[in-house]
């Protein structure tokens, strides 16, 4: 089983009609979209952290707010990286693995961040509402803002690489392309990141637009990239030569990331091969994480014990160990241990929401009034996470809570786009919650945007 939640975008603590609405029209389009191929967001602490380590200066030097632009990973092998609206940067985890440096995949994420600061995808948008077929398309665009999916019910990001429709969506012209690559050697100047970068990443494409359209990977599709082009960000990034800051800070996270991500996505075995003399704490994660999936649990506990044992302040290497010990059917030393990372990252919803589970399995009275009250603070964090609201309704059961416990599962059902189901638990929950409570007015509020769903 994957370590990484999958999950959706977050964007407020609360689910709303409209939210609603777009995340059913999101998910019904997942189907409708053909011939696209689902997709689904890869979701860890430890990997996200470490991704905005690398993205929070380039955002700053872009006028953004790191707070409100998420970095977030699409499992697709290919390589890829884009964006829909300005609250989020994707980037293909076939990206991450194929990139050598921090600086390269900064480059990357200061090159959508142009595309974001430049108004690009807001002149996108609005000239797609132009057309009826657009504004469709364009509806799934904002409900990524609310659907959610998980490896039970993998709801999709309707991005495959075969889709017309979603290349021309993704795509953009070469003159934006041109103005993203000089304002995304700007960011990184600014933030002090080697700009060189953004030629190496170039130059990982180069050659591809002569393949045909089936063998190119999707970044090129909605990049197109000229010999002009290049030439331009070579003389740009010449001119603007720049010294480096906390390049190794930088270097590390990106090892991090791009280490747990590979120990989840390749094998055991391959994984294996690689850290056999590796001692590093990257390293060491990745050979716990190789011998969790093997299954071997001796050998992970065993391994992430050590790990924790060296750096006992590291929130989400007791994330991991709480990890390994839940999928090892250990309950109560995984609630130890996701307890001590909840000490230590009291605000991470991903970190509150395992340890919700965790306390959860253990599947007592005094468990399971701890996990309701972690699942709720993990809710009020992030609202658009199903798992959690699966959760976060059977804790509501045990308490005998039943009319917030239908509540749950109706806002999860909406998010994985079961309109019919999100109604019918939606209903029960209206009958039996105080009515003019918000919890009341949230069950209307699904039940508004099932009607309105079935009405389209």
């Amino acid at each position: 089983m994957l370590g990484l939640v999958f999950a959706c975008v977050r964007p407020a603590p609360s689910m709303h009609r409209a939210a609603l609405i777009l995340a059913a029209v999101f998910c019904f389009l997942v189907v409708m979209v053909q011939p696209a191929r689902a997709a689904t967001l890869l979701r860890d602490p430890d990997i996200e952290y470490a991704l905005d380590q690398l993205a929070t200066p380039i955002l700053q030097a872009a006028g953004l707010s790191p707070t409100q632009v998420q970095i977030l990973i699409v499992d697709d092998r290919s390589m890829n990286a884009f964006v829909l609206d300005g609250r989020a940067i994707f980037i293909h985890s076939g990206l991450i693995l194929k990139l050598e440096t921090a600086a390269q995949l900064q480059a990357v994420i200061a090159h959508e961040a142009a595309h974001i600061a430049n108004g690009h995808i807001s002149r996108r948008l609005t000239n797609m509402r132009r057309s009826q077929n657009a504004l469709a398309f364009g509806m799934a665009v904002s409900a990524l803002a609310a659907a959610s999916g998980n490896a039970d019910a993998a709801t999709g990001l309707a991005l495959g690489s075969t889709s017309a429709a979603q290349r021309s969506f993704l795509a953009h012209t070469r003159a934006e392309e041109s103005a993203a690559d000089q304002s995304g050697v700007r960011f990184m100047i600014r933030a002090g990141v080697n700009p060189q970068g953004a030629i190496e990443v170039q130059e990982i494409f180069r050659g591809q637009e002569a393949l045909s359209v089936g063998r190119q990977d999707p970044y090129v599709q909605s990049h197109p990239l000229n010999a002009d082009r290049l030439r331009t960000l070579r003389a740009l990034v010449a001119a603007n030569p720049a010294a480096s800051r906390n390049a190794e800070s930088a270097d590390y996270w990106f090892t991090r990331a791009q280490g747990k991500l590979s120990a989840f996505s390749q094998a055991p075995s391959w994984t294996l091969r690689r850290v056999r003399n590796d001692d590093s704490l990257v390293g060491s994660l990745r050979r716990a994480v190789a011998y969790h999936r093997q299954p071997d649990a001796r050998r992970a506990i065993a391994e992430i014990d050590q790990l924790v044992a060296a750096h006992p302040n590291d929130p989400f290497l007791h994330e991991l160990r709480g990890q390994i010990l839940l999928e090892s059917r250990q309950f109560g030393a995984a609630v130890t241990a996701y307890g001590r990372a909840v000490d230590l990252a009291p605000n991470n919803a991903l970190i509150l929401g395992g340890y919700g589970r965790a306390l959860l399995a253990v599947n007592t009275a005094d468990a399971n009034a701890r996990a309701l009250r972690a699942l709720e603070k993990a809710r009020d964090r992030d609202g658009q996470d199903a798992r959690v609201l699966r959760d976060l309704g059977q804790a509501y059961a045990r308490a005998g809570d039943a009319g917030r416990a239908s509540l749950a599962q109706a806002e999860r059902f909406a998010l994985l786009g079961r309109m019919e189901d999100a109604a019918l638990h939606a209903q029960r929950a209206a009958d039996q919650l105080p009515r003019g409570s918000a919890s009341w007015q949230r069950a209307l509020d699904v039940l508004s945007a099932a009607e309105e769903i079935q009405r389209r």
